[in-house]
């Protein structure tokens, strides 16, 4: 079978096309014919060595994986050869074939195709964990969400507006703006601006924004926590700004606040039942048109160093997936 891998973590240089034998399952395991593969900054992240989990070598990147069972191992019960699943692992997904345990799958319900799949399972997970979860929204409530127009924020922008909330869309640029309002934001601000905050101000009035949506950090962080009204959740899931930012605690307390971290593979790891049904409940959402799936940006796997260095354009409005077919 065909593969992409890495023998060092030395970034988009070392990715390779090669290839290797069939895996075979072990018992508790599937394997899939791979149909479709989402990227993520956290991938390019993986294959440069830059995240806080190093992989062990070689390293097949690729971890939001959607295909079709090829193979069961012994005692797997529940899944047949032919059914349509997603799953999500730290990597193994670029190759025409994986082994992925089959207590990790969830299934994919009719009408919902590979490559949509593969294209929401970690963004919207993410956004869903992050608001639902950690954030305990509640409908009638502000949410600001730094970083609107990448992948996690489209999918927190979709999240929050079906939940019945306020959406303020922080973009990257001016020209941002319409694409977000598209995606559901009912104001934006600009945060190339040095007076950002000043429009924040103007849209809420006398009010505040009840949640952040903080996938950026760097140089944003402090001054969207100082936004935040009394009693507000500023949500860590990122630092695609470049930055580990600092913060004055003292403001949480005098705000009354929470500084909630994300981390949806720590979720997925220690409650995989509660993260599968988070799934099946996003799934069910985009089949029922309550939330809409990201533009689909697709790459073959003959080119999916295309596509890693398509993952460092910041100005990209879709999700990049790697598609594999048959």
């Amino acid at each position: 079978m065909k593969r992409i891998a890495v023998h060092a973590l030395d970034g988009i240089e070392a990715l390779t096309i090669e290839h290797a034998p069939l895996p075979e399952p072990e018992p508790g395991e599937v394997r899939l014919r791979v149909g479709a593969v989402g990227l993520g900054f956290v991938d390019g992240l993986l294959i440069a060595g830059k995240y806080q989990w190093k992989p062990p070598l070689p390293y097949v990147p690729g971890g939001e994986i959607a295909g079709v069972i090829d193979a069961t191992g012994p005692g797997v019960a529940g899944w047949a050869v032919g059914q349509q699943v997603a799953t999500w692992q730290m990597g193994g997904g670029l190759a025409e074939y994986c082994v992925v345990p089959a207590s990790s799958l969830v299934g994919l319900p009719a009408g919902l195709d590979l490559e949509t799949a593969a294209a929401v399972l970690l963004d919207y997970a993410t956004a869903d964990y992050a608001l639902h979860v950690r954030g305990r929204l509640q409908p009638g409530e502000t949410v600001f969400v730094l970083g609107a127009n990448g992948g996690i924020g489209h999918a927190a922008m979709q999240l929050a507006k079906a939940a019945g909330a306020t959406v303020i869309a922080g973009v990257s640029c001016n020209d941002r703006r319409e694409a977000a309002l598209r995606k559901g934001a009912g104001a934006t601000v600009d945060l190339s601006s040095a007076a950002w905050r000043d429009e924040l101000r103007a849209i809420v009035g006398a009010g505040a924004p009840d949640i952040v949506v903080d996938p950026l950090g760097g140089p944003f962080t402090e001054p969207a926590f100082r936004s935040l009204a009394k009693r507000g959740r500023h949500l860590v899931i990122g630092f695609a700004a470049q930055g580990i930012p600092s913060l004055p605690v003292n403001l949480a307390l005098l705000k009354n606040a929470d500084l909630v971290g994300i981390d949806i593979r720590d979720f997925c790891a220690h409650d995989p039942q509660g993260f599968q049904e988070r799934l099946r409940w996003l799934f069910g959402c985009i089949i029922r048109g309550e939330i809409a799936p990201p533009a689909v940006i697709q790459h073959s796997l003959t080119c999916a160093k295309d596509a890693f260095e398509s993952l460092q354009q910041r100005g990209r409005l879709g999700k990049l997936v790697v598609t594999i077919p048959d």
